[in-house]
């Protein structure tokens, strides 16, 4: 089994673009002659980031099931007819010995062609909530490799291995010496740090939320990073003009995580599958505002997993701008909840997820 041929398929968002190219990471560092092909949809995120790490991908022109009836009707069977036919080209030329589906577009025609053509499939479900592709994929694959419990009520009992989200390695490797980070940062280390993110593109709730508030930020004892992300960073610069609080540090990306999570005291977030897996594996204490324009409101699902289990707050899209960060400032000044989040959140935790994803795989293909 040195030389492995693996199909890995999906994408469309960074969160299931994370997932497969830290399983085919894992895969070649076990197989370092296995031959690995990435399957996408074209025009998507994956088109860019894949061979960025140093992987071949293939573009399909699928597209997502349109939410109204309309003539896009049309043009979505059309695009999958050539998405199955191109998919069932690819698998019959790089002839793979196992397929892999991380969620997305893309994955649907791949693993059914792929399936068809006897080659065994395993599926990775980041989400609380089972995606459209993934359920309707889910009685031909042999396994599902999924990231939370109880999702027996999406697919079959007997496929279901637990095995958690993979997360960037050079989070778990997060500055145990906090100096380096509030040096990065220019912080002090005598006051609490509270970290906004909203993804890369940013997220329009969480940066009107400390518009509204820019007083009670001022305020308070807390600095602020504050990634406002690059769809809105310039507008939001303007609106700040020399109204910014000394303690509201606005920035475009946050290119080094490892360094923010380092010193943050309480973590601002949208509440998407891998933002919650790397806030487990670090223990951070999190408010979650999820996302209202997300499929299947699956970001509600995934924030009150954690919700349920003590390990985080929730507050509502609608109800941001009003208590957002008069929630988050009143849970800096509470010690022991902050302990307790903390630990709840870590009990959650799968750090060996990617590893554990590719050992399914292999006993897969061992049967």
């Amino acid at each position: 089994m040195e030389k492995l041929k693996v199909i890995v398929s999906g994408g469309g968002t960074g969160g299931h673009i994370f997932p497969a190219v830290s399983i085919a990471n894992e895969l070649r560092s076990r197989f370092p002659e296995s031959d690995i092909l990435f399957v996408g949809a074209l025009g998507k995120m994956e088109m860019e980031r894949v061979p960025a790490a140093g992987y071949r991908i293939v573009g399909l022109p699928v597209m997502g099931f349109p939410r109204k009836p309309s003539f896009k009707m049309l043009t979505f069977f059309w695009k999958l007819f050539q998405s199955m036919r191109l998919a069932n080209k690819v698998i019959d030329d790089f002839k793979p010995d196992v397929a892999i589906g991380v969620g997305g577009f893309a994955s649907g025609p791949v693993l059914k062609a792929a399936v068809r053509k006897g080659v065994p499939a395993v599926l990775q479900e980041q989400n609380s909530y089972a995606g459209v592709t993934n359920k309707l994929l889910a009685a031909k694959v042999k396994k599902i490799c999924v990231a939370y419990p109880n999702m027996e009520r999406y697919f079959p009992a007997d496929k279901i291995v637990l095995t958690g989200n993979p997360i960037r390695k050079n989070l778990i490797e997060a500055i145990l010496d906090k100096a380096e980070a509030f040096d990065y940062f220019k912080l002090k280390a005598n006051k609490p740090v509270v970290l906004i993110v909203g993804g890369s593109l940013g997220a329009r709730t969480l940066n009107e939320s400390v518009m509204a508030n820019l007083k009670l930020i001022q305020n308070s004892d807390a600095q602020i990073i504050w990634q406002t992300g690059s769809y809105y960073y310039k507008e939001m610069l303007e609106r700040l003009g020399e109204n910014t609080p000394g303690n509201l540090y606005p920035m475009e990306f946050v290119s080094r995580m490892d360094l923010a999570y380092a010193l943050a005291d309480v973590v601002i977030s949208r509440a998407g599958a891998g933002t919650i897996s790397e806030l487990c594996l670090l223990g951070k204490p999190s408010v979650l505002v999820p996302s209202p324009n997300v499929a299947e409101d699956h970001q509600t699902k995934n924030a009150m997993a954690l919700v349920e289990n003590q390990a985080a707050l929730l507050i509502k899209d609608a109800d941001s701008k009003d208590e957002l960060l008069k929630e988050t400032f009143k849970l800096l000044d509470d010690k022991p909840r902050l302990k307790s989040l903390s630990e709840n959140i870590l009990k959650l935790a799968r750090p060996n997820a990617a590893k554990d994803i590719v050992d399914v795989i292999l006993d897969v293909l061992k049967k």
